[in-house]
This record gives C-alpha cells, sequence and structure tokens, in this order.
C-alpha cells in the first residue's frame, strides 16, 4: 500500500475530476489525503477521501456580498494571497504521510518544496494544456493564435513571467521548510531537464498531444467526477424533465457576478429561451443565476453533469474543462459563452473546431437575441449533435484514471521526477506503481503496488 497525497485547490470544476484517480486508488487499496477548498470538504469525505480543508482568508475589508467577484479573485492569485494559500496547504498536510504527490497548478508552488524537503517524488495534474507549444498559445491567455513561433515564444514567455511573479513567495516557502536557496527558473528548468511528468485529464480526440511536449508530458484521457450512490434527482427536475421535450441547459459554474449583473444574466437567459421557443434548465451556480420562473424554466441547484445532461438537448456554459468534457461526454452540443481570460476561450475556440458547437458568444457579448439565435441555428442543424455524439463515441474508450504511464518515451517507461529519484511506470495502475528510489537503487521499487 502507498500513501498517496493530492495536493489541488481550486474551483469545484477543478477539484472534482481528481476524485476519480483518488477514488480508484483507494478502491485498491491505497490511503489517499486531498487538500480542496473547505466547502468541498463534505462530498470528498462522503466519498471516501481524507480531505483536508485549505482555507484563504480574504483582506481585511473585502466583502464578498458586495464587492466585485474579480477583485477578490485577484486578491488569491496576487503573490501575497498565493503566499498565505500555500502556507495554509502546508500546514494542512503537516501531519500526513506521503510516499508520493500529486500536484495540480494551484498547489505546484507549495507541492514542489514540499516533495522535495521530504525526499519524495511528485506527478503534475492538469486540466489544461499549459506546458509550451507551436499548436497553440498559452491557453490562459485566451483563443488567439499567431503561428507556431511565436505561440511556442509566449508558451515559453508566460513560463518565465510566472517564475519573476512567485520568486520571492517560492523562497519564502523553501525557507520556511529550512531548504537552500534556489531561483524559480532553475528548478523549472531542471524538472524540464528531467522530463518530470505532467498528466493531462482531457482526451486526445478533443485536444491531441502536441508533436512538439517533450517526454513526461501526456495527455491520458478524462477524469470523470465521481457521486454517492446516494444522489436521486429531486421530484420537480423529473417531473419537469417528463412533461415536454428535452430542455436545454444553462450554467456558468463558479461564476461569480455582483448581484445587479446577475439579476441581468438572468434576465438575459429568460428572454432568449422565450425567443427561441424551448425549455430549459437553469443552474443557479455561484452567481445564483435564478430566472423569473415560468412554465419553461426550472431553476435547480448542484446536479451531477453526468446525470443530467444526458436528457438535455443542448448545453450552454462558460467553457470551463470540466462543463466542456461532460458536454462532449454526453454527446450534446454545446452553445459557448466564455468570460475573457482564462482557459474557457481555448476550449469554446475548441468546441468550435470539432463542430460541437455552432459559434462562440464571448460572456460580455452575450443578448438574447445572440443566444436565441444560437439555440435555434444550433437546434435545427443536426450536424452539431452528430459531431458532439461521434467524440461522445470517442472517448468513451478511454479511461484518464488507468492511464499515465508507458507513454511517455523514456526508456525502459522511467521518467526522472527529481535527482536521485524516478518514477517507475512498468507495472499496475498509476501512479500505485509510482516506485521512489535511489540513483544507486535502479529497479528496487521502494514504494508503489505489489
Amino acid at each position: 500500500m502507498a500513501n498517496i497525497l493530492i495536493a489541488a485547490y481550486g474551483s469545484r470544476g477543478d477539484i472534482m475530476p481528481l476524485t476519480d484517480i483518488a477514488c480508484g486508488l483507494i478502491d485498491s487499496g491505497h490511503a489517499v489525503t486531498m487538500t480542496t477548498n473547505t466547502e468541498l470538504v463534505d462530498e470528498l469525505t462522503a466519498l471516501g477521501i481524507d480531505a483536508r480543508p485549505v482555507d484563504f482568508t480574504l483582506e481585511e475589508g473585502a466583502d464578498p456580498a458586495t464587492d466585485d467577484p474579480m477583485k477578490l479573485a485577484m486578491q488569491m492569485v496576487k503573490p501575497k494571497g498565493m503566499r498565505q494559500l500555500s502556507r495554509n496547504l502546508l500546514a494542512a498536510v503537516d501531519d500526513v504521510p506521503a510516499d508520493i504527490v500529486l500536484l495540480t497548478p494551484f498547489a505546484e508552488l507549495a507541492g514542489h518544496p514540499l516533495a522535495e524537503a521530504r525526499g519524495i517524488p511528485s506527478v503534475g495534474l492538469r486540466l489544461q494544456p499549459i506546458s509550451a507549444t507551436g499548436d497553440f498559445p498559452p491557453t490562459l491567455l485566451g483563443a488567439w493564435n499567431a503561428g507556431s513561433m511565436i505561440n511556442r515564444s509566449a508558451g515559453r514567455s508566460a513560463a518565465r513571467w510566472f517564475d519573476r511573479l512567485y520568486g520571492k513567495t517560492l523562497a519564502s516557502l523553501r525557507a520556511d521548510l529550512d531548504l537552500p536557496s534556489r531561483s524559480a527558473r532553475s528548478l523549472r528548468r531542471e524538472r524540464t531537464a528531467n522530463n518530470w511528468p505532467i498528466l493531462h485529464g482531457f482526451s486526445p480526440s478533443v485536444v491531441p498531444r502536441p508533436d512538439d511536449w517533450r517526454a513526461g508530458l501526456e495527455v491520458v484521457g478524462y477524469w470523470w467526477p465521481r457521486s454517492t450512490s446516494e444522489w436521486a434527482p429531486p421530484a420537480d427536475l423529473e417531473r419537469f424533465l417528463a412533461e415536454g421535450p428535452p430542455p436545454v441547459y444553462v450554467g456558468f459554474g463558479s461564476l461569480m457576478l455582483p448581484p445587479d449583473d446577475a439579476a441581468k444574466l438572468a434576465e438575459t437567459v429568460r428572454q432568449a429561451l422565450h425567443t427561441a421557443g424551448v425549455r430549459g434548465i437553469v443552474q443557479s451556480g455561484g452567481t445564483s443565476l435564478e430566472p423569473a420562473a415560468g412554465d419553461n424554466i426550472l431553476t435547480v441547484g448542484p446536479v451531477p453533469h453526468d446525470w443530467l445532461f444526458p436528457r438535455v438537448s443542448a448545453v450552454v456554459h462558460s467553457c470551463g474543462a470540466g462543463t466542456t468534457a461532460a458536454g462532449l461526454r454526453a454527446g450534446v452540443p454545446t452553445i459557448a459563452v466564455p468570460s475573457p481570460g482564462g482557459d474557457q476561450p481555448f476550449w469554446a475556440r475548441r468546441l468550435t473546431a470539432l463542430g460541437a458547437s455552432h459559434t462562440t458568444i464571448p460572456r460580455p457579448k452575450l443578448t438574447a437575441s445572440r443566444l436565441a439565435a444560437a439555440l435555434t441555428a444550433t437546434l435545427d442543424d443536426e450536424q452539431y449533435r452528430a459531431r458532439a455524439q461521434d467524440i461522445s463515441t470517442a472517448i468513451a474508450s478511454e479511461n484518464g484514471a488507468t492511464r499515465g504511464h508507458g507513454s511517455n518515451g523514456a526508456k525502459n517507461n522511467e521518467v526522472r521526477v527529481v535527482p536521485g529519484q524516478r518514477v517507475d511506470g512498468r507495472s499496475c495502475w498509476w501512479p500505485l506503481s509510482v516506485a521512489a528510489v535511489g540513483a544507486d537503487e535502479a529497479g528496487d521499487a521502494a514504494h508503489g503496488c505489489r
């Protein structure tokens, strides 16, 4: 049995796909601890995961009820916020035994020093392609494309920018752990030279692995959120679905808006559904989206996408990685309404390129007439549903949680992770076969499945 730590923080869409990995490891007899936002602890605990809450305290005077949500979010990603978040994460796992640590992007700043201090290997987990490539620009910088040379250069420049932005934060974390002083850039370049493994939880049918990626960067397929068997659909939801043709789903995930903006968005959705003449299930989400009640609209709270999406005719969403995946898995077309920045415009562009979406409407440009027109065009043309179903068939044969070794291009399926250690991927289910071994003990697995 191995002790495995999944260091994670982020939105619900960032966290829940990782439950596929965690539950699979637990089912195979391994001990898994996972850090998460405080509000998701109960859900993870119900799945049998040892969930450790990581708190983040807003700056003095900040008011989530009235302040601009984007301004509040920026508090976390600033160096001061990331220092607080990283220290809270380290404190949350101080007593957790670990043979390996799996790191999501928000946890890497704390996770790399933690792994080094404990002398254990680490593996990256990502839901979007961040590493530099000529195929597309950095996915967190929007949906533009300037050709392979500029795309690749932009990706490398972004990595150097992050090194500079969080360099002092990393230095303070290393000092907290009594590690020698090293620059963020030198550590990143060392990981690159050692082919530090990063597993990407999306389908190669949706984003093929770039040919110019180094060894160790793998696209393994989607990780699907687990849910407890006790969940049952509310009676009003089942009744609404049974009373008419398949409705359209509308939801904007963890998007947070000031109350006035949320009310305007809700009215836009109501008018669009009425104009298009379709029924709608609206998920309130982080922005408390609640259109005026009517015979053709039902507002719901959290509902598992794997249950709901196969029962709808199309999905309108902001194109977070998880919701994008769920729509494709269900084989239903998407009307993409991404927020500016982040990875949402990237996924919206991919959906259009794949033929599973008629058009993209950036959220700041969303109007009732534009949304109604997109709904009509999508539902009247079967090609979008057919293409979504083709992709659904392709990804149905994949299981991202059971892949991740044997295809990284390294000799004998081994990839170095830190000096003097490596990951052995020759057997079993990743990362059950992960073995931390000394440089002079090649082949003798210290940890992992037997």
